[in-house]
């Protein structure tokens, strides 16, 4: 081949790859998309005690675009699972929690740091007091995960609904 023509390949190729990436449909593979992927895996967790809390697995579905938790609890008979999603339209992680108990939860939030913080919308409890969920996962250098469940009046801590550590089942 003769250096012209290896140079035209070489043009040829990078164009075309430039057009290949600009054409992708993958509607969810910004960084933004991918912020809560610290998450993804298969998990043992741990309460702060040490004691075994469950099984967490967590998916990346519909062509990356949402993140599928099946949670097992060590309590038999409790099961959960929550759907993740990046919203663009407000810019923000939301989830849908729901149980078998019919129990249901909706978060909202971003990523700060290692941190992934999502609050629920302020409602009323059967005290009159007005209260926030705020669940933070923290993703540590070691490739565990902390999950804290806070609940919040006032902007204060009042009482820690769960503290666990999420370990990788190997």
């Amino acid at each position: 081949m003769t250096p012209k023509r290896v140079l035209f390949l070489i043009i040829y190729l990078s164009l075309s790859l430039s057009l290949l990436a600009q054409t992708s449909d993958c509607k969810c593979c910004s960084e933004k998309h991918a912020a809560f992927d610290f998450w993804i895996g298969s998990w043992e967790v741990t309460n702060k005690d040490g004691s075994i809390a469950g099984k967490n697995t967590i998916v990346k579905i519909e062509g990356d675009c949402v993140l599928r938790e099946n949670w097992t609890s060590a309590t038999p008979g409790y099961t959960g699972t929550s759907l993740n999603f990046y919203n663009l339209k407000t810019k923000q992680w939301e989830q849908l929690w729901i149980d078998n108990s019919g129990a249901h939860l909706k978060l909202k939030g971003n990523k700060f740091g290692n941190q992934m913080i999502l609050s629920s919308d302020e409602f009323i409890h059967t005290d009159g007091k007005m209260y926030i969920n705020r669940i933070t996962w923290t993703e540590n250098s070691n490739g565990t995960v902390r999950q804290l469940w806070e609940v919040l009046s006032e902007g204060k801590v009042v009482n820690v609904l769960f503290d666990g550590l999420y370990s990788p089942i190997k």
